[in-house]
């Protein structure tokens, strides 16, 4: 969608900081009055339901109670489920027959900032041309003031909670299938904060949990996927068979291995395709991941006789491509896997239960599992530009882009793209040598400033 700032919907629903537009009571009231015309329009006048929840945010109760506010007053059902991840509202708008779920994150941001994400019935992100049909609705349809509801509303029902945790326990064959694996988990003090810690030790893992206790600010806070540092520390301290880390709204999973080394998005893919390829189980034998994925994955996989789909970033485009061709399992480097046979959209609790199953049933440390998947060296490069103009329209850029390429042969990648949000090109190369990819980052860098006249 478009980067405009005049524009209700971004790239991942709503986003902006609590009380102020878009996220001021009378915008997300306004949201929710038109979501529940455009519902109850759907249902041919039956009173529709929406499933509600959000992370751990000092704002999300307050923003919650405005979108239920809304919905009610415009005739919808809403069942709250309280801190919720966003794959857990996904799951449960889809099991309920819901017509809409909502949920309040900003995901892996910090926490002054928070979100409105929209779910379809069947589990996934509403779409673009949703989105927009949404918002020309608001614009044309601005409510009046409307009543707030009463003190200690929305009530959270603590049964989609167990609902969800029970369907995730069920991904696993049998009663107790981690019993003797010990883990690190750390919850990001995030939606994930009550609910990894007893899944894991549901399923019979020995479990030591990080950072599950969210005081409505400290949500991604030097800790969590984005930085999972402290997790694999200890796991590699503890003698602990992995670790996990998921983000505020429990999306993404990033791993450790028993040495303490961070593993990404292409590890858990790596990991998760192999197994099921080996069983007979990727059909397909292919699997999607985005451009920014590591050329070593594409390596590793091939020797396993599997291919990748490429995409452009983001957890969306990676659904779109796995519809398209058919294919099981995709995600992302930020640790955003799905697997369509399991769930809709990525859901890390899910992730770290099914990786950690696969290394328990393999027997085999994670490092040893994972020796074959060898990183290329990888340089990233932002360079601030006045204007965006196609890089095929640019001579110089054209030309150097051309020459590394050349250089890099069958041993390398380039990727050269334009940030959606940002006035930045984006560099991204990958090859046999750090210093090597280091200088050609430059040399196409140089190529840009002098073509873009960057400031």
């Amino acid at each position: 969608m478009s980067s405009d700032s005049h524009r209700l919907f971004g790239t991942d629903g709503v986003r902006g900081r609590f009380g102020e537009p878009p996220l001021d009571r009378a915008t997300v009231a306004a949201l929710a009055v038109n979501l529940a015309d455009t519902l109850r329009e759907r249902a041919n006048g039956k009173p529709p339901r929406v499933v509600l929840g959000g992370d751990t945010r000092e704002s999300t109760p307050e923003i919650c109670r405005w979108l239920a506010a809304g919905l009610e007053a415009g005739g919808t059902e809403v069942r709250y489920a309280g801190v919720m991840p966003t794959p857990g509202v996904a799951w449960l708008t889809k099991e309920t027959a819901a017509a809409a779920g909502v949920v309040v994150s900003a995901s892996h941001n910090p926490y002054p900032d928070n979100g409105i994400k929209l779910i379809d019935p069947q589990g996934t992100k509403w779409s673009d041309e949703d989105e927009l049909a949404l918002e020309r609705r608001i614009k044309a349809h601005p409510p009046g003031d409307l009543p707030d509801l009463p003190a200690g509303r929305p009530e959270p029902e603590p049964e989609l909670r167990e609902l969800y945790l029970r369907h995730l326990a069920a991904t696993l064959p049998g009663e107790r299938p981690l019993a003797g694996l010990a883990v690190v988990l750390d919850a990001g003090n995030g939606a994930a904060s009550t609910y990894a810690g007893e899944l894991f030790e549901r399923l019979g893992a020995r479990v030591t949990l990080l950072h599950a206790a969210p005081d409505g600010r400290n949500v991604n806070e030097g800790c969590g996927s984005t930085a999972p540092g402290e997790m694999a520390a200890r796991v590699a301290a503890e003698g602990a068979d992995l670790g996990a880390a998921f983000d505020g709204d429990a999306d993404r999973c990033i791993l450790a291995d028993e040495r303490g080394e961070v593993r990404d998005g292409d590890a858990i893919l790596y990991l998760w395709a192999t197994c099921l390829h080996r069983g007979g189980r990727l059909a397909p034998p292919k699997i999607v991941a985005t451009s920014m994925s590591n050329l070593g994955l594409e390596r590793a996989l091939a020797a396993e006789g599997i291919g990748i789909v490429r995409c452009a970033v983001g957890d969306r485009y990676v659904v779109e491509a796995m519809r398209r061709e058919g294919i099981l399992l995709g995600g992302e480097q930020s640790g955003h896997i799905v697997q369509s046979h399991l769930a809709t959209t990525g859901d890390g609790l899910l992730t770290a239960i099914q990786i950690a199953f696969v290394r328990h049933q393999d027997g085999r440390l994670l490092s040893e599992m994972l020796a074959p998947f060898r990183r290329y060296p990888q340089v990233l490069l932002n360079v601030k530009v006045k204007r965006k103009v196609a890089f095929q329209d640019l001579p110089a850029v054209t030309a150097a882009a051309r020459a590394v390429e050349e250089r890099l042969g069958e041993d390398g990648r380039l990727v050269l793209r334009y940030s959606g949000t940002e006035p930045l090109a984006r560099i991204m190369i990958e090859g046999p040598e750090q210093e090597m990819i280091d200088d050609l980052a430059g040399e196409i860098a140089t190529a840009i400033r002098g073509e873009l006249g960057a400031a």
